[in-house]
């Protein structure tokens, strides 16, 4: 794999002058790069940015602000800078509304998932495609844990999948779902609010609200703007369990006592 420097050179047709490594990225890091004539980008590498870079295609096509896709090659991908991330307020928030709201125009994809699976370091994430939505979460987003969890927890996981058909539709409308939508994976820039780093498929638009639970607190009025179908708190925890499942693999017990505090509240 060639250096940062060597592919951007390739990419991009000019040297780079310099770079910073970006905050974040505990799975997939990014670095800010100055270019020869004074440009700025944002590079990052690693053996899944051409699957990122068809996931930010897809999240563009629908007309979601995603950063432009400059080109990718040997491993490394060069995207658009959208700017130095600001702390989030209500205009930013109502921004994030906005930016998701393309993304429910898939309603003609009938099937669950994507085309290939994707990953965070060593956790492959399964997207093998449904048509029922509830074999889909069951399969991809939780069985499939089972035996790297504690067993206690994986236990209350599998009773939880048992009945799951009684917590979350199993046809809800089609959305494109970013998948990772924490508070680190939207750049706020003062103007606009820009997705970066998806781990999308095709599901219910409820996993991106989800997800903005977990490291973050979302004002009512996000939810309101998101206008989710009724029930949507009962279902959130069925869905944000999944991240806390993720961190529990990737970094330890530490994130246990937040899925187990979700399996209590959904009974389990």
């Amino acid at each position: 794999m060639p250096t940062l420097e060597q592919a951007v050179a390739d990419i991009c047709g000019r040297t780079v002058r310099s770079s910073e490594r970006l905050a974040g990225g505990d799975i997939s890091g990014a670095s800010r790069i100055v270019l020869s004539d004074g440009s700025t980008l944002v590079a990052k590498g690693g053996p899944l940015v051409d699957c990122e870079a068809r996931m930010l295609e897809e999240i563009r096509a629908l007309g979601a602000p995603v950063p432009t896709i400059v080109g990718q090659k040997d491993g490394w991908l060069v995207l658009g800078d959208v700017g130095p991330s600001q702390p989030f307020n209500g205009r930013a928030w109502d921004a994030i509304a906005e930016a998701l709201d393309p993304l429910r125009g898939a309603a003609q994809h009938e099937d669950f998932g994507w085309p290939e699976d994707y990953g965070f370091h060593r956790v492959t994430v399964s997207n093998t495609r449904h048509s029922n939505w509830i074999d889909f979460w069951r399969e991809n987003r939780l069985l499939c844990h089972l035996s790297e969890l504690a067993p206690e927890v994986a236990r209350r996981v599998e009773a939880l999948a048992a009945r799951l058909g009684d917590l979350i539709p199993d046809r809800p409308p089609v959305a494109l779902v970013h998948g990772d939508l924490w508070g680190g994976n939207v750049v706020w820039n003062g103007t606009r609010a820009s997705l970066i780093d998806p781990c999308a498929y095709y599901g219910d638009r409820e996993v991106d609200a989800a997800a903005m639970t977990v490291f973050d607190g979302p004002p009512r009025a996000l939810f309101d703007r998101l206008d989710l179908s009724p029930g949507w708190r009962e279902r959130l925890p069925v869905y944000r369990l999944w991240m806390w499942l993720i961190h529990i693999r990737l970094f330890g017990e530490g994130y246990r006592p937040a899925a187990e505090s979700d399996l209590d509240r959904l009974g389990f």
